[in-house]
Parts: structure tokens; C-alpha cells; sequence
């Protein structure tokens, strides 16, 4: 596979993807997870303390090391954004729609210390803005147009190999009609490798301008990608409709708690270890990542 990686912005990442491979690691002494929490109307809860989560790993509780609330100055991890930005020929009635939520939720959240940017097309393009570089970002999803194929879980693979060397809060925001028909590696890898990250993704979906068929396709899809993640998908077809979808993904990226733990399992196995937030005020529920994979340490 070749992936044709420009050189624009702080950093560029090009990375060599092959199909099985697991890259992602969850850090060996820290666990840590974004988590959302909402009330029966669906309302989100902001006001929860320490005490009120439970984290068990393989049915087993945890002990959390870390907590905090999104928003609390001084408290949060560093946030780190990713946006995905498709500009592949089949976007090009939804581009002007995607370009304008883009540059509307970049806006909102000026305490995010950088933006890492995968534009993709038949290429896959990706570089790192600091937040002083905002105003070269906007102009660049401004500036390229809609063309070619769309290898969008390539794209997706390169941005997730970049974002596990970061540490922080890392939200990915995706804008595509959820197609793909170019990539090298396939639907369940693109999984695995989500599932594998402590990323939180959000999709925004243009699909209008697409077959009944397609959209049934591309909803399940894109809904698929963002689950394991403890995020969201939505699908605007409207102006007025990608400002609520922005909004609430934006009052979900401001009110997320982020809690962490060390496992009481010291095995570097490589396997997958299931996780499980219980919350003790009544009402409640929550989303999150489902799990992560192990470190691997393979025996002399």
C-alpha cells in the first residue's frame, strides 16, 4: 500500500498499515477512559464526583488513580483533536455543508492544544497544527477540493497510529458519507484498531445525496466505527441540523470525565480485557470505551 502523506503543518506522520496488524497498546500503568453520562431524558450529567463510579476490568472492580471533570480549569488532561476530513469525489454536493461544520466546531473549542488533520481522497494526507496554526488549518479545509477514490479506515489508521503517542484527552470528529473503496485494510480491522485506541470518535455523516440502500449501509457503518469508542454518530442534512449535531458533540466533549486506573492485571498477555462503568446514583448511564487490549511482551 502506499499512502501519499503532504508535508504541511507541525508534524507530518506517514505510516506503513498492513492487514492483522495491532498497533495500539493501552498504556502497561495507567488505564484511561473518556466517559459520557446522561439521565433517563438523555440530558447530560455534569456533576458527578469520584464516588460515584465503578470501574470493573474482566468483572474484577478497579481502583481509580485518576478523575476528572471536562471543563474544570487545571483539572482535565491536555485535549488533543482529530478531524477527519473526506474529500474524495462522492462529497462533492455535501463539501461546502462538511467545510462549514469543520471550521464551526474547530472554533468552539480553542482550549484544545493542537489538531491533528487527515484529509483523504484517493491519498491520505495528515499533519499536526499547533493551536497558534489554527488560521493555516481552517484555510486548508477550506482550500482542497473534492476528487478521486476514498480510502477513509486508512486514513483512519494513520490518524490512530499518530494519536497513540499522545497523552491526553483525544477526540476525533469525522466528516465522510462513510464510504470506502480504496483502502488497504478492511471494515474489521478498522474496528480492531479502534477498539484498541482511547480515542473518542464522533461522526458527522452526509448522506442526502446517496441511494436509499446506501444510507442504510453507510449509517450501520459509521454508527459501528464510533461504538466501541463511547461516541456518536450523526447524519444532518441541514445546515440548521449540523449546528445541533456540532453542538451537542461539542457539550459532550466539554462535559466528559475522564477516570483512570491501574489494573490489578499484570499479565502481558496481548488479550482483551473487557471494561465495565457502573455508576452509583441511580438513573444513570454512561459511554465509554468497551475495553482495551493488553501490552504484549513476548517470552524468551
Amino acid at each position: 500500500m502506499k499512502l501519499a502523506v503532504a508535508a504541511v503543518g507541525m508534524l507530518v506522520l506517514a505510516v506503513p498499515l498492513r492487514p492483522g496488524a495491532q498497533v495500539f497498546r493501552s498504556n502497561v500503568d495507567l488505564v484511561s477512559l473518556g466517559v459520557t453520562v446522561t439521565d433517563k431524558r438523555d440530558t447530560l450529567v455534569t456533576d458527578l464526583a469520584q464516588t460515584d463510579f465503578e470501574v470493573y476490568e474482566d468483572g474484577k472492580r478497579q481502583e481509580l488513580k485518576l478523575f476528572s471533570r471536562g471543563g474544570e480549569s487545571g483539572s482535565s488532561p491536555e485535549l488533543h483533536l482529530g478531524l477527519l476530513f473526506d474529500t474524495s469525489g462522492s462529497m462533492d454536493e455535501d463539501i461546502a455543508l462538511s467545510r462549514t461544520a469543520a471550521v464551526k466546531f474547530l472554533n468552539a473549542l480553542p482550549e484544545a492544544v493542537d489538531v491533528t488533520l487527515v484529509d483523504f481522497d484517493t491519498e491520505v494526507r495528515v499533519a499536526r497544527y499547533a493551536q497558534s496554526d489554527f488560521e493555516r488549518l481552517i484555510e486548508r479545509i477550506r482550500r482542497r477540493k473534492p476528487d478521486g477514490m476514498t480510502a477513509m479506515y486508512d486514513a483512519l489508521g494513520v490518524y490512530l497510529h499518530g494519536a497513540g503517542a499522545q497523552e491526553g484527552r483525544k477526540i476525533l470528529l469525522a466528516y465522510s458519507d462513510g464510504g470506502d473503496n480504496r483502502s488497504s485494510i478492511n471494515f474489521p480491522e478498522t474496528i480492531e484498531l479502534l477498539r484498541a485506541s482511547d480515542v473518542t470518535m464522533y461522526v458527522v455523516g452526509f448522506l442526502d445525496h446517496q441511494s436509499s440502500t446506501y444510507q442504510l449501509e453507510a449509517r450501520s457503518r459509521m454508527q459501528r466505527l464510533t461504538a466501541p469508542t463511547g461516541g456518536q454518530a450523526f447524519f444532518p442534512s441541514s445546515v440548521k441540523e449540523i449546528e445541533a449535531a456540532y453542538d451537542k458533540v461539542l457539550a459532550e466533549v466539554k462535559a466528559q470525565y475522564t477516570i483512570g486506573y491501574q489494573s490489578t492485571n499484570v499479565r502481558t498477555d496481548g488479550k482483551w480485557r473487557k471494561i465495565a462503568i457502573k455508576l452509583t446514583r441511580p438513573g444513570l448511564k454512561s459511554r465509554s470505551r468497551q475495553g482495551y487490549f493488553a501490552p504484549y511482551r513476548q517470552r524468551p
